[in-house]
């Protein structure tokens, strides 16, 4: 699976998207020329507490909550309709379930470019993860690293591989984790409904809570608390895929 993966996300003729602008100029989205902007969270109550204005680029966000992590996965709804537009995968890695195809096509996110990875281990999970940060043809990770025990050493391991690149990374986990120290440069907790709390931020607030107000939702779409999903077992694997884009 190691090889297939690495074969996939780095297929030089996949790539077509433009990236953002740079006095002017645009460059494609293999460029080593990228953005170092905070990434809009389409949500200004938030952006206005991140110290980037936005979710950082090139540093791990770790998001970390009691249930699978799928219902925290629409804050990122609008940075991946934003991402969508440069032409390079959204990685899935180990989602507890598959995301909902015709929810994030109606969000303006080109399923296309949606790249489910389902790991066999624990190692493979770690490796895919950081194969994925560090290739430049992804715009967003998103890895699911589950109840497992991670020493410092090996968040760190992702955290360098994050910084190396300008992809929007977002690790889920546990709260129990938040007991544990972490390299990562942004910590988020989800305790309430339409609630963030920021845990940890680097050379920003933290500490605080966030309320996301409806008035922000994006009208006559999906919204943040209605994710639908399917088993990543079941019956829709054949629709959505494993190891590959949605289809």
């Amino acid at each position: 699976m190691n090889e297939m993966l690495e074969q996939v996300i780095n297929r030089s003729d996949t790539w077509r998207g433009r990236h953002s602008h740079l006095q002017g100029q645009f460059f494609s989205a293999n460029s080593d020329l990228h953005n170092c902007e905070g990434l809009s969270t389409g949500y200004t109550t938030l952006n206005t507490q991140l110290q980037q204005g936005g979710w950082p680029t090139g540093s791990a966000i770790e998001v970390l909550s009691d249930g699978c992590g799928l219902g925290s996965m629409g804050l990122f709804l609008p940075a991946m309709e934003a991402l969508s537009e440069q032409g390079r995968w959204q990685v899935f890695i180990a989602p507890p379930y598959i995301p909902y195809a015709p929810l994030l096509a109606a969000r303006g996110i080109d399923t296309r470019q949606i790249l489910l990875v389902h790991p066999q281990n624990r190692q493979d999970l770690l490796w895919s993860t950081e194969q994925a940060l560090r290739s430049t043809t992804s715009s967003a990770v998103f890895s699911w690293l589950g109840t497992h025990q991670y020493s410092y050493t090996e968040l760190r391991k992702l955290q360098l591989a994050a910084a190396s690149g300008d992809s929007l990374a977002v690790m889920f986990r546990p709260n129990q984790a938040a007991h544990n120290h972490s390299p990562a440069g942004l910590r988020l907790q989800m305790r309430e409904y339409r609630k963030v709390h920021i845990l940890k931020q680097r050379g920003g607030n933290q500490s605080i809570d966030v309320d996301l107000p409806p008035s922000e939702d994006v009208p006559q779409q999906p919204q943040l608390w209605e994710l639908p999903t399917w088993p990543a077992n079941g019956q829709h694997d054949a629709v959505l895929g494993a190891a590959s884009p949605v289809a």
